[in-house]
């Protein structure tokens, strides 16, 4: 069994590649963080200190033309969103495997070329929905695979946050090329959970509003799906949200799933953390949700959030010895209902994806 090392080059070191993917690279087995991309003078400054064994590059093609004697195995892209797919399709076509932050690209029709590219070279393509692997995401995936809620009628997902002023930061552009708004970011996740419980979305409407002053994208925005086996998911994305509403909510036949907060892992890597701490991904007990039939109430453990799983079922994925973690054609699908929210927003209509 091949067991070597796979040499990863990152591309990205703001948030999503130094505050995620960095730490997740170098502390998953069989995989080793050889270079990272950054320009920007701190950053690079931070790469060094942080990972002092990667080589920097100030561009993408300085690292794809050093990929042979780096022994690259694996790209990763975690730049701007408007870059995933001209640094995807550039990676694939040097012959490597590739994985992309969310969302894979600012369209369904760019995705699927990259997908078709993908398995025209015979390369693995994936995709970072690492909240997957959250503890409460878990959780809920416990309880509907134990039947404990019965047959789901309602899954209510809520990622909301208290930002009432604007960053400036590219997700507010309004560009439909940088894939920017509360939709592309928060709801890429939220709808991908939806479609991984409950299966293809047949009917979509939205609300997408643009609440703050000088927004010019959506930052408090409402998603409903209706599933082709009947099931509605009501997904909410909010910037605006001065009181936080319950994190799951899941009606089911047999009794209710509500718990509160968000998953701590990304405060944790925030904080220098990795899943080699001790303790990492456990919610405290304070923090678990209740299962709930009438007047009996049970408390349920929150399952541990486990971000390194991806990597490490990517690392068996290019060994051959799996499927990729996540799979691309998954993301082009979350991408449908994007676009489809899109055109309902634009109409009041229900429509189809």
């Amino acid at each position: 069994m091949d067991s070597s090392p796979l040499n990863v080059g990152l591309v990205g070191y703001g948030i999503a590649g130094a505050v995620f993917h960095a730490p997740l690279i170098s502390t998953t087995p069989g995989l080793r963080l050889v270079a990272v991309v950054t320009a920007d003078p701190e950053r690079r400054a931070r790469a060094a200190r942080e990972h002092p064994q990667a080589a920097l590059f100030a561009d993408a093609d300085a690292l794809l033309a050093a990929a042979p004697e780096l022994g690259l195995d694996l790209l990763v892209v975690a730049s701007p969103n408007r870059t995933h797919v001209p640094l995807a399709t550039a990676a694939l076509e040097a012959g490597l495997p590739v994985v992309v932050d969310k969302p894979l690209a600012a369209t369904s029709a760019e995705g699927d070329r990259l997908v078709a590219l993908a398995r025209e070279r015979g390369l693995l393509l994936s995709v970072f929905q690492n909240r997957r692997w959250d503890g409460d995401f878990r959780t809920v995936r416990e309880l509907l695979d134990t039947g404990r809620l019965g047959r789901v009628n309602r899954f209510e997902s809520r990622f909301e946050r208290w930002r009432p002023e604007l960053t400036g930061a590219w997700r507010e552009s309004g560009d439909p090329a940088a894939a920017g708004g509360l939709l592309y970011d928060l709801g890429a996740h939220l709808v991908d959970q939806a479609l991984v419980l409950f299966g293809p979305a047949e009917r979509v409407y939205a609300e997408l509003d643009a609440r703050r002053t000088g927004a010019a994208t959506d930052d408090d925005s409402f998603v409903a799906l209706t599933h082709a086996d009947g099931t509605r998911s009501h997904l909410w994305m909010s910037a605006t949200a001065g009181d936080l509403g319950p994190r799951f909510r899941v009606l089911g036949s047999r009794g209710a799933y509500v718990t509160h907060g968000l998953d701590g892992q990304e405060d944790a890597l925030r904080a220098g953390r990795t899943p080699a701490d001790p303790d990492w991904g456990v919610f405290p007990r304070e923090r678990w949700g209740s299962l709930r039939a009438g007047d009996a109430v049970e408390t349920v453990a929150t399952r541990p959030g486990s971000y390194q799983d991806y990597y490490a079922g990517l690392a068996e994925a290019l060994h051959g010895r799996g499927p990729a973690p996540v799979e691309a054609g998954d993301a082009v699908e979350v991408l449908r209902v994007l676009e489809a929210a899109q055109r309902s927003s634009r109409t009041g209509q229900v429509v189809a994806p």
